[in-house]
């Protein structure tokens, strides 16, 4: 019995990436066949999924006042995201950066970053936080769609992530419409399902190791949510198509500002508050990841496996001495 906690985390975070892929799928389906375009579908269904695990675990913490599961998995996430994920994709194969298209990109990462942390000063996120990162997210969804109509590039990194849905609309293999509709609904039960087990699970794992929420939401939850990033950036390096990797990372980090902590500060019963150990080290991470983006995306026109490494030794670092430092 000592172990039910650790299986009810686990599975809260595979019905959480399970069910935000059968959302994204039947919700992209529905959307290709009513005539949306894939970039818009990309640019939207498609980049929201990789962040819907966060949601409905900070949706389902939310609801169970625990601020640490909710803001702790997203800035994890984000951290993760950077140096575990960017580092693992940097050793399997050196990306190669195109400026214009990641300059940008990088930038607003960075602006959301600091946006988050300004809101963060008072000791909790208040409700209005949420609603201007909302808006910011709506901002960001505009400016992208037009930039994308501008710049082919980066069209044709929103184009990739849904191009596989468009050729089973256009060929006539998408399956009827009661299917769709029916992926949606099973997504939608399996990332309700999948917060309330991650919740339970992760509070009971805590306790177990004597450690914070705080900490097993910026370790394990921010790990488990970050699996479809970590998926789709190890397949594109295989498959040599890094910019959809680096593009998938960034705009991973921005959804998670944006539309996680403020979807989930505008509809919290209660406010966000701050855990005290985010801004004594978790926050300064992010931050410091963030910055770390810039010479190593901007300068020298390639993520090295040099760079990919220390990465990696960044990450370790951190988590090692986040469990130190919690006497875990």
């Amino acid at each position: 019995m000592q172990y039910l906690p650790i299986f009810q985390l686990i599975a809260g975070l595979v019905a959480l990436v399970f069910g935000a892929e059968l959302l994204v799928r039947g919700a992209s389906r529905l959307a290709l066949s009513a005539g949306v375009s894939s970039f818009v579908v990309g640019l939207t269904v498609v980049a929201f999924g990789t962040s819907a695990p966060e949601l409905g675990a900070a949706l389902g913490a939310a609801i169970n006042d625990n601020s640490g599961l909710v803001i702790g998995p997203v800035v994890g996430s984000n951290i993760t995201n950077i140096c575990l994920i960017l580092g693992f994709t940097a050793v399997i194969c050196p990306i190669p950066v195109k400026f214009k298209v990641v300059r940008r990109e990088v930038l607003q990462m960075l602006v959301c970053t600091i946006a988050l942390m300004l809101f963060m000063i008072p000791t909790e996120i208040p409700r209005v936080g949420g609603f201007i990162l909302f808006a910011g997210l709506l901002a960001f969804l505009v400016r992208s769609y037009q930039a994308g109509k501008s710049d082919p590039e980066h069209a044709k990194e929103m184009q990739a992530a849904a191009a596989e849905l468009r050729t089973e609309v256009t060929k006539g293999d998408r399956p009827p419409l009661f299917v769709n509709i029916t992926l949606c609904v099973i997504g939608i039960g399996l990332l309700i399902f999948g917060a309330d087990m991650l919740v339970g699970g992760a509070t009971s794992v805590a306790e177990m190791f004597n450690v914070s929420d705080t900490v097993i939401g910026l370790s394990l939850v921010a790990f488990g949510t970050s699996v479809p990033e970590l998926s789709l950036s190890a397949v594109a390096a295989l498959r040599k198509e890094v910019d959809i990797a680096v593009g998938n990372i960034l705009g991973s980090n921005i959804f998670n500002i944006l539309c996680v902590l403020g979807i989930t500060s505008m509809v919290s019963p209660h406010p966000l508050v701050v855990p005290e150990s985010m801004w004594t080290r978790d926050l300064w991470v992010l931050l410091g990841a963030s910055l770390a983006c810039l010479p190593i995306l901007l300068a020298g026109g390639r993520v090295t496996r040099v760079e990919g490494v220390l990465l990696l030794g960044l990450y370790a670092g951190y988590v090692g001495a986040m469990f130190f430092m919690s006497g875990g």
